[in-house]
């Protein structure tokens, strides 16, 4: 299972992410949480407020769904950071089933 953590200008933009993930179902589920952030940009220490995402994903699915951030993301160089992981076999089969099969009936 893949992990894939970036984060959006804002919520409406978090948003728009995980819907178009979920629809083509290139994650099974995503997290949206507020966040505040520091970091590097330009020569200068910035500060803002941003919403993180979190979506669980196959490995299959991982680059598809990366290439589809790149595309909908309103930032120059979003993070995109994919962090390989396991879960409980249930968990595991939910991702899988969630992203493969139309009619994905686990909850």
């Amino acid at each position: 299972m893949i992990l894939i953590y970036t984060t959006a200008e804002n919520e409406k933009e978090a948003e728009k992410i995980v819907e178009a993930l979920l629809k083509k179902r290139l994650a099974a589920c995503c997290n949206i949480f507020p966040i505040k952030s520091r970091y590097w940009w330009k020569g200068k220490i910035e500060k803002g407020k941003e919403f993180a995402i979190l979506c669980k994903t196959t490995e299959k699915k991982a680059d598809a769904a990366e290439k589809e951030i790149k595309k909908m993301h309103s930032y120059e160089t979003p993070v995109i950071i994919r962090f390989n992981t396991t879960a409980s076999k249930e968990y595991e089969e939910y991702v899988v089933k969630s992203t493969e099969d139309k009619k994905c009936l686990i909850k």
